[in-house]
């Protein structure tokens, strides 16, 4: 009898003791990470060969107090190494934790490494030699403060790698995972398994070795043990010997009842593609008559078994960039509402990393696990869905999605209502005006502060970055509420709903880009088209707040030579040249938004030398402009300390500055509107006096009926020269 120690992820330990003690092990003793357990040689074996939840199994064979580096060495030294293995064969040290003085595993595993070799030439031996990729031996060491456990691994490569997963895609779950998750969703075997969004198919082969009577190592060629010493062939062919011939007596005896009892495991997945990596998967396992793969929509799921109850398992998506979130939410409330329709009576079991996300499928779990999969904290929830009449289940689909349209919008009522208010009195008013793009919502209530803007099918969702002292898990369950809310209300379509968190912009991430989808669409403003791009920028090219100030530099601007300053994507610039503009001048630093103006002159039909586009610092540039206009657009940022600039810009410091220069390049007649977005900003009457400028501020008329709750989202100047 020996004692081995079987390692597992956190919180799966009990699971663990239960799985060693079925397969013969005794004094079962739980521990953080782990359990320890004696047993023979064949039980040994057992254990390697048919645990599905174990990652490694380890023999200890040294224990000790370790203050420092050289106690490590000796401790290493004493151990007789030559007993495990010969100076032939190739080794790896696996070293975990650290202590005040050996501070890097790295290091820990270095001096191991040189203990044992030293130990081979003080025995007169060949040093052995160390292998990386695929070691004969392998080492394990755990340190944890003085006390240090040396092992030998008996598993070789770690036994969640059970050899039948040749690709298994993006996000996929350790195999060793999978079973515990199977394991706990109350499946019992011979009964229906179905996992609507299957992937690679990984829990669904779990199960399917599970009923098969299939070890989850019988294919595994090389072990950890095949050159150690005290490796027992006798034991271990018995052992294997005892796993094949109960896989073959299944399998013959599941193809006797293969007439009567067809399949009922059901792996079904949108992606095609995945879905022959998970038939080649489950042919690999050794299940792949036992499983049913079907491509399909969770949209379109309907129940492949509905003559019998069973377990619905399932590892739908999750992510934590909020650029998924508009998808995931209304995938799980589809996914909630197609089991509720096509599931009752059965069992469900849920994996996810966010709760948040799981609320939205509308049932109430009975049970809850958490876990970690990888770095991210999970949890599995259970469900049962309630036994429905036939006559309840074929109900119209009309009824069902008023029920589901009611239920969505009950989990942010408050938000829900008020955004369907300002819709009905918005969306009308927008549509005699001939726009295309327009706020529906902007913080009216202060429990969902976000912004929800409608650019023609497509919806933009911002949600202002919560204050330090809201917590972050209830901010991020309201917006998740809000988003649900957005769908219903909308009736959006998923992949058009976009949404981005906007918060105060420091150095280079104001101009940070946000993906490069490179998906533009126009839309029409008073008869102007504007290229917008939703994705891959903070910003969409279109201030919203501004449309009625680019009507009113249109209806100005006939005959009259403009100049838009700090022009951004140049939206006023065509309604300027719409509106019968003599000449143009556009100026902004950026290549990217000049391009973004050619692009929006050219929908428009606008060409010509008279148009002009002008790349450069603005500043600069109108310090050295000669030229006069009619007619002068600026509007500046708040502030800006770009490197491309010789000096920062803050506007409530500088704008007399600029307004002086702009002075400058006007005609007697001419008219400056000056624009900005500083909250609190206040005009220096006093300084436009002696520069000679006066100034009438026009910001309540040119703020839309959108914006009209945000009387200080901009304010707005029209300045003309005195007398």
């Amino acid at each position: 009898m020996k004692q081995l120690f079987a390692t597992t992820a956190r919180g799966f330990e009990e699971l663990l003791k239960v799985e060693l003690s079925e397969l013969g092990a005794t004094e079962c003793r739980v521990t953080q990470g782990g359990v320890y357990f004696m047993a023979d040689d064949e039980t040994q074996y057992r254990t390697l060969l048919w645990s599905r939840l174990s990652s490694r199994i380890l023999l200890p064979i040294a224990t000790g107090k370790v203050y420092s580096d050289l106690d490590l060495y000796s401790l290493v030294l004493s151990q007789p190494w030559f007993d495990y293995f010969d100076e032939r064969t190739t080794f790896l040290v696996n070293f975990n934790g650290t202590n005040r003085e050996i501070r890097h595993t790295q290091f820990g595993a270095m001096r191991v490494k040189d203990a044992i070799v030293d130990y081979f030439e003080r025995q007169g031996k060949a040093r052995p030699d160390v292998d990386k990729d695929n070691p004969d031996i392998r080492i394990h060491v755990y340190l944890n403060r003085e006390d240090v456990v040396i092992s030998l691994d008996l598993s070789g490569e770690a036994l969640h790698q059970r050899g039948y997963r040749e690709d298994s895609g993006q996000a996929p779950l350790r195999e060793t995972l999978a079973a515990v998750i199977v394991l706990r969703s109350g499946w019992l075997r011979g009964t229906s398994l179905v996992d609507p969004m299957c992937g690679s198919g990984t829990l669904l082969i779990e199960a399917a070795q599970m009923e098969a009577d299939i070890a989850p190592q019988l294919h595994r060629m090389h072990w950890g043990f095949d050159f150690w010493k005290g490796h027992n062939q006798d034991a271990w062919d018995k052992v294997k010997s005892e796993a094949v011939t109960r896989a073959e007596a299944h399998k013959q005896t599941k193809t006797q009842k293969q007439v009567k009892n067809r399949p009922h495991f059901y792996g079904f997945d949108l992606d095609h593609r995945v879905l022959q990596k998970a038939r080649k998967n489950a042919q690999n396992a050794g299940v792949a008559q036992l499983i049913v793969f079907q491509q399909g929509d969770v949209s379109s799921l309907k129940n492949p078994s509905p003559e019998q109850q069973g377990t619905v398992i399932c590892n739908p998506p999750y992510g934590e960039r909020l650029g998924t979130t508009p998808a995931l939410i209304a995938l799980y409330s589809v996914f909630g509402q197609r089991l509720k329709q096509q599931f009752a009576g059965w069992n469900v079991s849920v994996f996810s990393s966010e709760e948040g996300l799981l609320d939205c499928l509308r049932l109430r779990s009975h049970r809850q696990f958490k876990a970690k999969n990888g770095p991210l904290d999970c949890v599995q929830k259970n469900y049962q869905i309630s036994d429905r009449t036939l006559s309840q289940q074929n109900e119209s689909s009309a009824v069902e999605n008023s029920v589901i349209f009611q239920q969505n919008i009950e989990v942010a009522a408050d938000f829900a209502n008020r955004l369907q208010k300002n819709i009905k009195k918005i969306e009308k008013w927008a549509k005699q005006q001939g726009l295309d793009a327009y706020r529906l919502y902007d913080a009216d209530l202060p429990e969902y502060n976000l912004a929800v803007d409608r650019y023609a099918d497509h919806i933009v969702v911002q949600e202002y970055a919560a204050p330090k002292n809201i917590d972050e898990n209830k901010a991020r369950q309201r917006l998740l509420d809000a988003v649900s809310a957005i769908l219903s209300v909308t009736g959006v379509e998923t992949n058009k709903l976009i949404l981005k968190v906007r918060e105060k912009q420091k150095g280079a991430n104001q101009y940070e880009k946000l993906a490069n989808k490179g998906e533009y669409f126009y839309v029409n403003e008073y008869g102007a088209k504007l290229w917008v791009n939703l994705t891959d920028y903070l910003d969409t090219g279109l201030f919203l707040d501004h449309r009625l100030t680019r009507r009113m530099l249109g209806e100005m601007a006939k005959d009259k030579d403009f100049l838009n300053l700090f022009a951004y994507t140049g939206s006023a610039t065509v309604h300027a040249a719409l509106g019968g503009a003599k000449s143009t001048t556009t100026v902004d630093m950026s290549n990217t938004y000049l391009n973004w103006a050619e692009q929006n002159l050219i929908l428009n039909d606008i060409e010509g030398k008279q148009h002009k586009l002008i790349q450069a610092d603005c500043l600069q540039w109108l310090e050295r402009c000669e030229r006069e206009f009619d007619l002068i657009f600026v509007d500046p940022p708040t502030f800006s300390n770009s490197k491309r600039m010789e000096d920062s810009w803050d506007v409530q410091r500088d704008h007399i500055k600029l307004l002086a220069n702009l002075k400058r390049i006007l005609r007697p007649q001419g008219t400056i509107i000056f624009s900005n977005n500083k909250r609190g900003f206040k005009m220096d009457f006093t300084a436009l006096e002696q520069i000679g400028l006066t100034a009438v501020e026009i910001s309540a008329k040119t703020l839309p009926l959108d914006f009209e709750r945000n009387q200080r989202i901009h304010n707005c100047w029209l300045l003309k020269v005195e007398g």
